[in-house]
């Protein structure tokens, strides 16, 4: 099992954010984020939109930083990938 975490790289609300994911599953995903106090609002989907400040940590944790593009494709390999729309 692995969370990942994409590059800060969108621009909102004067910060930067970034995506955080499980490669496995929706609760490793949860979990991580509750110790982390990542918000359950932040949840969309299938991710958890963090700022570049939570993204450190999340690393300092243990999570994998990688590249979206990286990020998106562990998503479609592990089942939980959730396009916009769908519930």
């Amino acid at each position: 099992m692995a969370i990942l975490v994409d590059g800060a790289h969108w621009p909102a609300h004067d910060r930067h954010w970034c995506h955080l994911v499980s490669s496995e599953s929706l609760d490793e995903l949860h979990g991580f984020a509750a110790a982390l106090g990542v918000p359950e609002r932040a949840f969309d989907r299938d991710h958890y939109d963090i700022h570049e400040e939570l993204r450190a940590a999340a690393i300092d944790r243990g999570a994998l930083p990688v590249s979206a593009r990286e990020l998106v494709e562990a998503l479609h390999r592990s089942g939980l990938r959730r396009q916009p729309g769908l519930s």
